[in-house]
């Protein structure tokens, strides 16, 4: 539920973060707590939606440093690395969206996800997705758009997915940069420990390999494809 709240613990473990990390964003009051007693708590929504903006916001250095912790708390814990080839599949691409308007392409990408057999609820995933976009865009510099529903809800998938859209034509979508986006990655995801996984991932991918430039060089879904399997595994090789 939106208003579940979380001690200290469980939230420097959803945040993927040390509990001395999570006290330190404490007392610069970067992060949104209530003091009750001796006790910190937090509202499971607030974090949810502040960790992802902040993912979104992280300068280069932040965001490296982050994505690191992440990789090496998940280096301890699974065994699994590499997210995308379990994520997204050829099938979860369209390389000619339609779409001129932020309000078509969600919309648009919902219906895609919709094609996979996956989405338990379209509707739901579209109320989550335009809330998420009322809170801050979650378009990024140089064309790129990270979309999410606000809350993650296990019961809108069947399984953890992404998938990918790239429009015809850009469209303004309220990137930082002021740049129109034409790329849009939308992330599915039942935990919230896994969204915020895949969302430094992607950000990492799209600041630290060519992975932009290749998205746009083709209109073919199994070299999109091969583009982000293989900007994943470079990333993961300088680490």
């Amino acid at each position: 539920m939106p208003y579940q709240t979380l001690n200290l613990e469980e939230t420097a473990a959803y945040l993927h973060l040390r509990e001395a990390d999570v006290e330190q964003l404490i007392r610069k009051r970067e992060i949104p707590f209530e003091k009750r007693g001796e006790r910190f708590v937090f509202r499971k929504g607030e974090i949810e939606s502040w960790a992802s903006q902040r993912i979104l916001g992280f300068q280069d250095k932040h965001l490296a440093a982050y994505h690191k912790q992440v990789v090496d708390r998940e280096r301890r814990f699974s065994k699994r690395e590499l997210l995308m080839p379990d994520l997204l599949k050829e099938k979860y691409i369209d390389p000619a969206v339609t779409s001129k308007t932020k309000s078509s392409i969600l919309r648009d990408m919902v219906r895609l996800a919709e094609k996979t057999g996956n989405l338990l609820d379209a509707s739901g995933l579209l109320d989550g997705l335009q809330d998420r976009e009322k809170l801050c865009s979650t378009g990024m510099p140089r064309g790129l758009a990270l979309l999410h529903p606000r809350y993650q809800r296990p019961y809108l998938f069947q399984e953890d997915m992404v998938l990918m859209g790239r429009t015809i034509q850009g469209i303004p979508f309220g990137a930082p940069d002021g740049s129109s986006t034409g790329l849009f990655f939308l992330l599915c995801c039942r935990t919230d420990s896994l969204h915020l996984h895949v969302l430094a991932r992607i950000c990492m991918m799209a600041r630290e390999t060519d992975l932009l430039d290749r998205l746009r060089e083709t209109e073919d879904a199994a070299v999109m494809l091969q583009s982000v399997l293989t900007a994943e595994a470079e990333l993961l090789k300088e680490m």
